[in-house]
């Protein structure tokens, strides 16, 4: 897959935000068989409990729970003698599988969910860029203080009672908050399942079951196999957490080096700061974000274009134009600070093409594809309006399916959309099962249980034609392209991803574009 001097070599990848729980997702690991193994037995404890499905308080102890309202009573937090009674005619007596982990009223009303979003891996303010997080078998905390529930325990109540983080205000100064001041109050209005009582206490409450929920996990994980989970933690999070920006910034510098422009999406601010230096990306490319960045999700749109062939003095930012269409036709779309980045630039004479003027996008849609027909919708209106005279090149992580549900975006009705704009992919215009560059299936330690996919299920997971390059059909014809879960230029279709050497949940995908004759 070698540019020839007359195309113009796009690459688009959603690189995937960092994710915080090296567990979440089945991963290929032919390399350790214990990986298998050790996922197979927690699945099966979990679908075939049986004698296993003891009561909460044989594992999450009485004493456990006395130390816990120990801490929440010298923390000042009212309604604790609600939660003492919850506690004793309910939650102690409920089993760890059938009645807790896989109770549906736990999971609508957040008790679990939630304080595990707001603990569960926190980003300081101050100092820039380090995290800390909960002593839990879900996130990247050192799992060898976790070789027992007492050791657990202790650094569990240390780290929400008495650990602090910094939080930047609105106005952007910085403060420093207990992490027990983090949790929210969950809200019957928002949730209705929540009782009016429990709103109350919500606050109390799901640290009680934050607390019990995590005991499980660690309770699962030691019956299965006594502390040989560490070690794979250990290497999972090597790969997947710890590495994932230098494999990522590998791929890219070595086997994406040559393209003309590069569109990444969900890209994290250290991300941006690596690949600014790395190898010979640092003067092959120049990078470009946008002015309003993303810096809570830290998920960001951005575009790379190769110095020879663009003329970085002539970018221009236009994503506000384009958010202003957007609102204007589809308020409620869901599209946050970050998706969404459009620039226009003029082209060096080596480019060839019908004209030196581009506009290039790079987008992130939601997770069930509504907002990606909107934003096509809105950046062609923009074009139509004012830069016809532009090539125009979109490359977007579009969140489409091939069986919808009614709640998600088809990508046949996606494709039908673009075509009617005047636009065609590199795929051309009816994308299909071939065209899929997604291939991920949640397993059984993560907290949404519903979404879990058994080992011999996977290919139920999310098995998708979701990445895109779309452009003018009146500019370019795409003479070739290839996707790829392997950093090499290569597909597997019938293997998971992420894997331990390729960082993302989505292909990378490349296309060499020809200038339509005039």
């Amino acid at each position: 897959f070698f540019r020839m001097a007359d195309e113009l070599v796009v690459t688009s990848w959603n690189i995937a935000a960092i994710n915080n729980n090296p567990w979440e997702y089945w991963i290929t690991y032919d390399e350790n068989p214990k990986y298998t193994k050790l996922m197979e037995d927690i699945e099966n404890f979990v679908e075939s409990p049986e004698e296993k499905d003891v009561e909460v308080e044989r594992i999450f102890s009485q004493e456990m729970f006395d130390r816990l309202m120990e801490e929440m009573k010298k923390v000042g937090w009212s309604g604790l003698d609600k939660v003492s009674e919850h506690w004793q005619k309910d939650y102690k007596g409920r089993k760890i599988i059938s009645g807790f982990l896989k109770d549906k009223s736990i999971g609508a009303k957040r008790l679990a969910s939630m304080p595990d979003r707001f603990t569960n891996t926190i980003s300081l303010a101050r100092p820039e860029g380090v995290q800390i997080c909960r002593p839990s078998v879900i996130n990247v905390y050192e799992a060898n203080m976790m070789s027992t529930i007492s050791s657990w325990y202790d650094a569990w109540i240390q780290f929400i009672f008495e650990n602090s983080t910094t939080i930047k205000e609105r106005d952007g100064s910085i403060v420093e908050k207990k992490i027990f001041q983090l949790f929210p109050k969950i809200l019957k209005a928002k949730y209705p399942a929540i009782s009016e009582e429990e709103e109350e206490i919500s606050i109390p409450l799901q640290v009680m079951c934050l607390a019990i929920f995590d005991c499980i996990l660690l309770h699962m994980m030691l019956t299965v196999s006594g502390n040989e989970w560490i070690s794979i933690k250990d290497q999972l999070c090597e790969k997947l957490n710890k590495s994932k920006i230098e494999r990522t910034c590998s791929i890219l510098d070595t086997t994406y080096g040559e393209s003309s422009v590069i569109a990444l999406q969900e890209c994290g601010a250290v991300f941006l700061e690596q690949i600014r230096q790395f190898g010979n990306m640092s003067h092959r490319f120049n990078v470009f974000s946008p002015v309003k960045m993303d810096r809570s999700r830290d998920q960001n749109s951005v575009i790379l274009l190769n110095t020879a062939q663009f003329d970085a003095e002539s970018a221009t930012e236009l994503t506000d134009d384009v958010l202003a269409e957007l609102k204007k036709n589809h308020e409620k779309a869901p599209v946050a600070a970050g998706d969404l980045f459009v620039i226009s630039v003029t082209a060096n004479d080596v480019v060839n093409s019908n004209t030196k003027k581009f506009l290039i996008a790079s987008f992130h849609g939601d997770t069930n594809g509504l907002a990606t027909v909107p934003v096509v919708e809105s950046l062609m209106n923009v074009y139509d309006a004012k830069y016809s005279d532009h090539c125009l090149i979109f490359c977007l992580d579009a969140n489409t399916y091939l069986s919808p549900t009614s709640s998600q975006q088809g990508v046949a009705e996606f494709a039908k959309y673009f075509a009617s704009r005047g636009l065609t992919s590199c795929f051309g215009d009816k994308p299909g099962a071939e065209h899929k560059t997604t291939f991920n299936a949640r397993t059984f330690l993560q907290p949404q249980l519903n979404k879990a996919c058994k080992s011999s299920e996977k290919a139920k997971g999310d098995n998708n034609p979701k990445d895109f390059v779309l452009f003018t059909v009146k500019h370019f014809t795409a003479h070739k392209w290839c996707k790829d879960n392997t950093g090499n230029r290569e597909y597997k279709e019938d293997i998971v991803f992420p894997t331990l050497t390729f960082p993302s949940d989505h292909g990378v995908l490349s296309t060499a574009l020809r200038p339509v004759a005039q």
